[in-house]
């Protein structure tokens, strides 16, 4: 019993660090641009997955607050030459 207690409370602190930003994405136009922000922030560390959408110009990436913060997110965003903004981190 003690060990599933122990296994319960390391399971929940790392899905506490566990966030998802919402980021919006300017200058997007094709699907290459949607590949290369993904390629840039899953290759952030912290970044656990990345989903970068080209219709509604936004990205959705689930990130361990422990690694990373969402300014290092939109420095990898910046990095491959687009602006991006934080609508919002749950």
């Amino acid at each position: 019993m003690k060990k599933i207690s122990i296994l319960l409370i390391g399971v929940s602190f790392v899905l506490a660090a566990q966030k998802t930003a919402i980021i919006t994405i300017k200058g997007m136009t094709c699907p290459l641009c949607t590949s290369a922000i993904k390629h840039s922030l899953k290759h952030t560390k912290g970044v656990i997955k990345a989903k970068v959408i080209l219709n509604t110009k936004t990205a959705t990436v689930v990130f361990d607050e422990n690694k990373t913060d969402t300014s290092k997110l939109l420095n990898a965003i910046k990095a491959v030459g687009y602006e991006g903004k934080i609508v919002e981190v749950k």
